[in-house]
C-alpha cells in the first residue's frame, strides 16, 4: 500500500471511529458536509443510521477502492427500474431512456410504416408481465447504442433473461446482429425448440410456418435456376434464409464451403434448420 493511499485509509479510518463515538454520545448525525458532522441530539442512534452513516464517510473517503466508488456500487448502477413497455422487444427504464432488448426481435406493434403484425400485442403483453415496474439489471455486449440512439442490452429479472425466456416460450425470434452475439448460440436453440414444439407465434402465425416460395424463372445459381433460396450462415452461426423479395436477398452471398445452401422452397429450408430473415416482405 503506498504513502498516500495508507494516509487515506487512516484518515477514513478516524473519521469512522469518531463518527461512532458520536453517535454513542450525542445521537444519530442530521447530516455530513466536507467532512464535518452536524449532530441532531433530540434522536437516540440507532444501529441501522449507524450504518448507513459509516457507508457514507466510506464512500467519500474512498476506502477500499482506487476510485472512490465501490464494485457494488458499479453494480447497483446497471439495476434500473422499467416504468414502461413500448412493445415485445423495448422497453423505457427510469430517467426515460429506450432500451432495445439484444439478440431477439419480435412482431411489430408500433411501428408506423408496418400494420400490427401477427403475435405483435401478445409479445407485447408478455414482455410487460415480465418486467414493467420490476428492478431489471442491464448488460451490456458490444455495442452501446443503436441507430435511434437506444441502449442495446441484455435485461435480466433475478436470474432470468428476459431476451431469452421470449424466444424460448415462441414471443420473439433469435436475430443476430454481429458484433453483439454473447448469448446468440442459447437463443438460437431456444428458437429451434419453441418452433418444434409450435410454442406461441410458432402456432398461431401463418408467416411463421413453412410455405411455399414461388420460384422466378430467371433467377440464376448452382442447381440451373430452380432453386434460388439463399441458405446463409451468419458470423454467429445463425442459419438465416432469404428469399427472393426480402432487403437483403441481392446482396446476401453464398459460399457453399461453409456451409451454405440453395434451396428450392421454405419448406426445405425451415427442415433443414434455417429460419427467415426477418427484413423479408
Amino acid at each position: 500500500m503506498g504513502v498516500f493511499a495508507s494516509k487515506k485509509f487512516l484518515v477514513g479510518a478516524g473519521m469512522i471511529v469518531a463518527l461512532c463515538i458520536g453517535i454513542a454520545i450525542y445521537g444519530e448525525p442530521y447530516r455530513i458536509i466536507g467532512g464535518d458532522f452536524k449532530w441532531n441530539t433530540t434522536t437516540p442512534p440507532t444501529s441501522n443510521s449507524m450504518t448507513r452513516v459509516v457507508k457514507e464517510v466510506v464512500s467519500e473517503s474512498g476506502i477500499g477502492n482506487n476510485h472512490g466508488t465501490s464494485n457494488e456500487n458499479k453494480a447497483i448502477s446497471n439495476v434500473v427500474r422499467v416504468t414502461r413497455v413500448i412493445d415485445g422487444d423495448t422497453i423505457e427504464i427510469e430517467g426515460g431512456e429506450r432500451v432495445r432488448y439484444i439478440g431477439i426481435d419480435t412482431p411489430e406493434t408500433v411501428d408506423p410504416r408496418k400494420s400490427v403484425q401477427c403475435f405483435g400485442v401478445e409479445a407485447s403483453a408478455k414482455n410487460k408481465e415480465m418486467v414493467l415496474g420490476k428492478m431489471v439489471r442491464l448488460e451490456k455486449d458490444r455495442t452501446d447504442r443503436d441507430k435511434y440512439h437506444r441502449l442495446l442490452r441484455y435485461v435480466w429479472v433475478d436470474d432470468v433473461l428476459v431476451n431469452l425466456e421470449l424466444v424460448k416460450q415462441g414471443f420473439a425470434y433469435s436475430y443476430s446482429y454481429p458484433p453483439d452475439i454473447q448469448y446468440q448460440d442459447r437463443l438460437v436453440r431456444a428458437q429451434q425448440e419453441a418452433r418444434e414444439a409450435k410454442r406461441g407465434l410458432w402456432n398461431s402465425c401463418p408467416a411463421a410456418l413453412p410455405t411455399q416460395t414461388a420460384i422466378p424463372a430467371t433467377q440464376e445459381n448452382n442447381s440451373g435456376g430452380s432453386c434460388v433460396i439463399k441458405g446463409n450462415i451468419s458470423p454467429s452461426g445463425e442459419k438465416i434464409y432469404h428469399a427472393p423479395g426480402c432487403a437483403s436477398y441481392e446482396k446476401t452471398r453464398i459460399d457453399e464451403g461453409r456451409g451454405e445452401k440453395w434451396f428450392c422452397n421454405e419448406s426445405e429450408a425451415l427442415d433443414a434448420g434455417w429460419r427467415k430473415a426477418l427484413n423479408c416482405q
